[in-house]
């Protein structure tokens, strides 16, 4: 929902101009909320404002935007009978094209959406009250869009299946922070996904002393001894999630041992096993799934507690 600069500037890099397509507002029934966007170059695309039908006329703009070297395009659009479509709603699209020459140099970005001279006292307000991960805003002509709001760290601890399910599942959404983890490289699949930060470490749980507190890890190696040193690790490195793979018979073991270990019952009783949502069934990518769903969960209930403390 804001601006990655970090990822344009890679695909300007990796493909030459690109036009980067915003969904700067929207309004009634919309596929996307203001604040998606995607990235269109000769021959690819990257992300997805959705709407099916006005997504394929959005690219072909985009397209002969590169054909000609036009820069800007700004307008409404209905999405209702004249694209038929039933959204009944609207959106904003605003399309611009960059290359080396034009990329921005930092964040917040405000330009302007026509012929325009200085920037008004107003948008440099605006510009400097904008927080990380705020939606776009419009005032006086000029479009303004905050830097990246940070990201929730995701340390995955091991790089068989499931592990690999879990990554391409996580990865396209922006909101974590991907640390992947195991015990050395040939562990991890030829080409790696990227944004993701891979670390070989031979003793892994030592590794997990250096792990952000307010991280959320997932634990499913090769190897239930290093599971079972990594969750001995974590609960006493400290975490703000921790997810166990395994069946109620290696629970019942962990849970005995990491007692053994000097562990609280309400310690241990933080770690969730098995992860995922049981009912979708063992395949790796149907466990990806049920992990995605459940932290996804838990952002939305913690952005509700935290509009109910503000308004309270």
């Amino acid at each position: 929902m804001s601006f990655d600069l970090t990822r344009l500037t890679e695909t300007v890099r990796a493909h030459g101009a690109v036009v980067r397509l915003l969904v700067s507002r929207s309004a009634g029934s919309a596929p996307r909320d203001a604040g998606t966007s995607m990235l269109i170059w000769e021959g690819g695309t990257e992300g997805t404002i959705g709407g099916g039908t006005l997504e394929y006329q959005a690219i072909a703009e985009a397209r002969e935007m590169l054909a000609t070297g036009a820069a800007l395009r700004h307008r409404a659009v209905p999405l209702g009978p004249a694209l038929g479509q039933c959204c009944g709603g609207s959106v904003t699209l605003v399309w611009e094209r960059f290359d080396e020459a034009t990329l921005p140099a930092s964040l917040p970005y405000a330009r302007p959406l026509g012929p325009a001279e200085a920037m008004p006292a107003t948008v440099v307000r605006k510009a400097k009250a904008l927080q990380p991960g705020a939606r776009p805003a419009e005032i006086d002509g000029w479009l303004i869009e905050a830097a990246p709001a940070q990201r929730r760290p995701l340390w995955i601890w091991g790089a068989g299946h499931v592990g690999r399910a879990l990554v391409d599942v996580l990865r396209p959404l922006p909101d974590f922070e991907i640390t992947w983890v195991d015990t050395g490289p040939h562990r991890f699949p030829s080409e790696v996904p990227s944004g993701i930060t891979t670390l070989p470490a031979a003793e892994p749980s030592v590794l997990a002393a250096h792990a952000p507190r307010e991280a959320e890890h997932l634990v499913l190696t090769f190897s239930h001894e290093i599971d079972l040193a990594l969750c001995h690790a974590l609960l006493s490195r400290g975490f703000k999630g921790l997810g166990l793979i395994g069946s109620a018979t290696k629970w019942a073991r962990f849970k005995s041992r990491l007692a053994a270990l000097g562990h609280t019952r309400e310690e241990i009783a933080r770690i969730a096993c098995p992860i995922g949502d049981p009912t979708l069934g063992k395949h790796p990518h149907a466990i990806a799934l049920g992990v995605a769903t459940s932290l996804l969960k838990r952002a939305d209930n913690r952005e509700i507690a935290e509009g109910d403390r503000h308004t309270a």
